[in-house]
């Protein structure tokens, strides 16, 4: 069977239904392959300033009800382009310069002291630079012998945050946190088309200064444009624009500012006591959920839940805030949904030996294995605390029908986790793609499932998404479980830190799978040797990688994370409420964002990636 024809398989349950609707949505447009081709910046300063007037005007007539997409900014910038008869090759330079003018007015609401100002390390002076890089960056000397120095002192001295850096994690991570509401960046076009689709996804108020070329050695920018706006401070009564921001902010909140409440301490809830041994388990498994992690699952949840009942949260400001203006029970649903994933990391980590998880030792290598089997199974049982509280705000039946697709999902993880130690155990050169994907489909996809359902469901009946859900969440997990294949080709410094920890175990992952299928006998044959040879063995990363790259297994593993993105996009298209729809886009645009430039071949290139796709295992 070619890996073209692989189909996600069903687990539960027919597919989403097909049926149309009179007011159907507008569907998303797919993405382009390439779009290398139009990111030229118009030659003469006299034109880049007539075309950022047409632009200006061009966003003036934009409903800034609703947030854009990579796909809309292209096609608003080809209308544009066609209306001003100018070459094709402009799109990049315009659909920027739209998505100024979209947020612009929300950008200069921000007060400074909230704002990032984000420069490209490529702006330095090359020769005799004094800087040098930390984890932020280039950490300026503010010398005076470029121009980063005069942007950088300006900035700070209105209060902005600054950043010499470009494509760095950090910048989301600084967002998400609280600490920067928008941004003003300046790079070339190939990493400002990375950021449209990194992190204006979020609803983050942006402006952009295009630089003239992507020669990181030898480029200008048209400084005015920084300065035109770098002092500007022109408040609004409210935000125009709904964001997800707030939300993810919101998951932050519940674990770091409301836990507590949410959850009180019972053992340790009395200082004195926490070195005791009653105290002990619960001392761990509390650090161990409320630290760590992306917190994407709970996310989930509190964005269907907002998503159904009006998406007042996608318009709110957290800051100053007590507590969620969200029901209680539904925070609890939330962090019950990380309990029984952190539940579940414990326990995978211990049946995988996995060394790191959030860039700290395992719980079963920082104490023992039978501490990390208890912690785990503490977690289980705060789960269902939490999760039982939503009696009190919904109902018995919604806590019934939650904690039911709660145990489904805890079922399914467990099914999939043993047909994977069914096959360590046993390992076989018969492995196909089908059974890796059905593996995955049952060990990701019901986390997902779950976390959506149980905020719906909190918010009334599902109707017709009632099929929708499981199949959408089938296919994000697939290919965000192919995806964590990949990565683990490059190392992931927030959870295991060593390249190739899943090769080295040798797990049925679906790139295995994949070699398996196209290998010629010689290269079956090495598979062979190399699934039956000494799992010790230090070069079976390297040999893997071999094969893998001689049977094209990592492109055929993108191409299926492609497939299973616009699958989730096409179900995505049929939903009838808007505010859903855009969140289902919005999963997809994060959980299966394409990673750019990280191709696995080169061995010890990093994959960078921001913290709100960063859900590795995590």
């Amino acid at each position: 069977m070619s890996i073209a024809s692989v189909e996600v398989p069903e687990i539960d349950g027919p597919a989403a239904s097909e049926v149309e609707h009179d007011d159907a949505p507008v569907k998303r447009r797919r993405r382009r392959e390439s779009t290398t081709h139009l990111k030229a910046v118009p030659e003469t300063l006299e034109m880049r300033e007539f075309v950022k007037a047409e632009c200006e005007k061009f966003a003036e007539g934009l409903d800034r009800s609703r947030q854009f997409n990579k796909a809309d900014l292209e096609d608003w910038a080809r209308e544009l382009l066609a209306k001003l008869n100018l070459a094709e090759k402009y799109v990049g330079f315009v659909a920027v310069l739209i998505g100024n003018f979209f947020w612009k007015r929300q950008f200069l609401a921000i007060p400074f002291e909230r704002r990032l100002l984000l420069l490209p390390h490529c702006l330095k002076h090359a020769e005799g630079c004094p800087a040098d890089y930390d984890e932020f960056g280039l950490d300026c000397e503010t010398c005076g012998a470029c121009s980063i120095a005069d942007y950088k002192v300006k900035a700070e001295k209105l209060g902005y945050k600054v950043l010499v850096a470009e494509g760095s994690p950090i910048v989301l991570k600084i967002i998400v946190s609280g600490y920067v509401d928008g941004i003003l960046g300046v790079a070339c076009l190939n990493v400002l088309e990375k950021a449209i689709d990194k992190v204006l996804i979020a609803g983050v108020p942006s402006y952009a200064i295009p630089l003239h070329s992507g020669d990181c050695k030898n480029t200008t920018l048209d400084q005015s444009w920084i300065w035109e706006v770098i002092d500007k401070y022109e408040p609004l009564p409210a935000p125009q624009t709904p964001s997800f921001l707030p939300l993810i902010r919101a998951g932050n909140f519940m674990f770091e500012r409301d836990f507590d409440r949410l959850l009180p301490r019972v053992r340790t809830k009395d200082p004195a006591k926490l070195e005791s041994p009653i105290a002990f388990t619960e001392k761990i498994a509390y650090d161990w959920l409320a630290n760590g992690g992306k917190r994407f699952r709970p996310f989930i949840t509190l964005a269907a839940y907002d998503a159904m009942t009006g998406g007042k949260l996608q318009m709110s400001n957290l800051e100053g805030l007590d507590r969620l203006p969200v029901p209680d029970s539904v925070c609890r649903v939330a962090m019950s949904i990380e309990a029984f994933h952190k539940a579940s990391l414990v326990h995978d980590d211990i049946e995988d030996n996995d060394l790191y998880r959030y860039g700290r030792p395992t719980v079963h290598r920082e104490y023992d294995m039978s501490t990390a089997i208890n912690v785990g199974d503490h977690l289980i049982g705060l789960g269902y605390k939490l999760l039982n509280s939503c009696r009190a705000d919904f109902g018995a039946e919604v806590a019934c029908d939650v904690s039911d697709r709660m145990a489904q999902a805890h079922i399914k993880l467990c099914d999939g986790q043993g047909a994977e130690m069914a096959w360590q155990r046993r390992p076989t050169i018969d492995l196909t793609p089908i059974d890796a994907l059905q593996i995955y489909a049952l060990k990701t996809s019901p986390a997902f499932e779950a976390a959506l359902y149980s905020g719906l469901r909190m918010a009334g009946p599902l109707g017709a998404n009632e099929e929708m859900v499981p199949a959408f969440c089938r296919h994000l997990g697939v290919g965000f479980q192919v995806l964590n294949d990949l990565k683990d080709w490059l190392g992931d410094k927030n959870n295991k830190l060593v390249a190739g920890q899943d090769a080295q175990s040798l797990r049925p992952t679906v790139l295995l799978a994949m070699a398996i299928e196209a290998a010629t006998q010689a290269q079956r044959e090495e598979l062979q040797s190399i699934i039956e040879g000494d799992p010790q063995d230090q070069t079976r990363v390297h040999r893997l990688r071999r094969v893998y790259e001689d049977c094209g297994v990592f492109e055929k593993a993108e191409a299926l994370v492609d497939k299973c993105r616009s699958k989730a996009e096409g179900l995505a298209d049929e939903v009838e409420n808007e505010k859903l729809r855009q969140l289902l886009y919005f999963l997809v645009d994060t959980v299966l964002a394409p990673e750019e430039d990280a191709g696995p071949k080169i061995e010890h290139q990093l994959m960078m990636s921001l913290p709100i796709a960063e859900m590795s295992r995590s």
